[in-house]
């Protein structure tokens, strides 16, 4: 069977998809499937089937003319695959299904997994209406309260919006807030803001992610996860931290931040959460995996933060270590989601 393995990006996560895929590829059983390798370039978008080294990939050297064809996506769903030109004939690839490995804009928000249903291609993972949801903050905290899940209280802002408005909002929300882009991952645009000074600039920065910056109060607790594979809930984590947020910097370098796995908390409120996480799941209408991020208060109360629809991927990224823990390897975890992905 052909599986498509997208990677690269328009996105500002584009070098965080490389390392994923590099990890994700190496482990796909090439007895079963054949992987077909298409990147995605930064800056133009075009999509070209890879044939080069796999390391290649991890160094961020792919884009050597001599192992690209360049391929255009097929709308003839009796293809369902990919075109491109051996000299000047037409030629096709069907596939089978396909896994996006895109983090971010431009893979994890619905546009990608639109074009392959289109295409007539089975997406492995999450699919256009809740790849979209989850990447839109604010929606998927209306949906999940919807549901009987705590959120932060949180304002929403345009670009045309009033100072005035926004320092009285926030307020009301107390000092210290978050300012968010509504759609962007990694944290990119986020700002803790501590004090009124401040405010604008953090909102003037994370307008330059998105188009809808929220202000979002911060709850008093720590970030935990947990990690869904179909009907497979890994053990619970916990971030801590020593000061600011999980920003950038701390999610792929760890510099003054530990990941523990399982979390430090009572077996019955790490069961509590993974039952909270498996409602988000179904609530947000994900499929085959995703890795959802709540905050737990010091009091013992459950905050839901934001679902990842591809979390990172690589052999020390959360999504996999949490499934370890539950008895998967890396090589099981990658090959179970291609089989779920492919039966359906």
């Amino acid at each position: 069977m052909k599986i498509a393995v997208f990677f690269g990006g328009c996105s500002t996560e584009y070098a965080v998809s490389l390392q994923s895929a590099y990890a994700v590829i190496e482990c796909i059983d090439t007895k079963k499937y054949i992987p077909i390798l298409i990147g995605i370039a930064p800056e133009s978008g075009k999509w070209y089937w890879y044939h080069g080294e796999l390391e290649k990939i991890k160094e961020d050297n792919w884009q050597s003319e001599e192992n690209l064809t360049q391929v255009f996506p097929s709308f003839d769903k009796t293809v369902h695959g990919l075109c491109y030109l051996d000299n000047n004939n037409l030629q096709m690839i069907s596939l089978d299904a396909a896994l996006p490995i895109l983090h971010g804009k431009n893979g994890e928000d619905g546009t990608i997994q639109g074009v392959l249903e289109l295409m007539g291609i089975p997406v492995i993972g999450c699919g256009l209406l809740s790849s979209a949801l989850c990447m839109d903050k604010e929606m998927a905290h209306r949906i999940v309260q919807m549901n009987g899940i705590k959120i932060a209280r949180s304002f929403s802002i345009k670009k045309n919006y009033s100072e005035e408005i926004v320092k009285k909002k926030a307020l009301e929300l107390n000092y210290p807030l978050f300012v968010k882009p509504v759609r962007s991952g990694s944290s990119f645009g986020i700002s803790k803001v501590l004090h009124e000074k401040d405010l604008i600039s953090a909102v003037e920065n994370a307008f330059l992610y998105d188009s809808t910056v929220i202000l979002e109060e911060m709850i008093n607790g720590f970030e935990v996860g947990c990690a869904i594979l179909g009907n497979i809930v890994g053990e619970v984590d916990e971030i801590e931290l020593s000061d600011g947020f999980f920003d950038y910097t701390e999610k792929y370098t760890l510099k003054t931040s530990n990941i523990h796995v399982p979390a430090r908390i009572s077996p019955k409120k790490a069961e509590e959460i993974k039952e909270t996480a498996l409602v988000i799941y179904k609530a947000l209408n994900c499929r085959c995996f995703a890795r959802v991020d709540m905050f737990l208060t010091y009091t013992g109360e459950i905050y839901f933060n934001e679902v990842n629809t591809i979390p990172g991927f690589t052999k020390h990224s959360r999504y996999p270590n949490m499934l370890k823990e539950s008895g998967l390897s890396f090589e099981e975890i990658v090959n179970r989601l291609i089989e779920m992905g492919v039966a359906k």
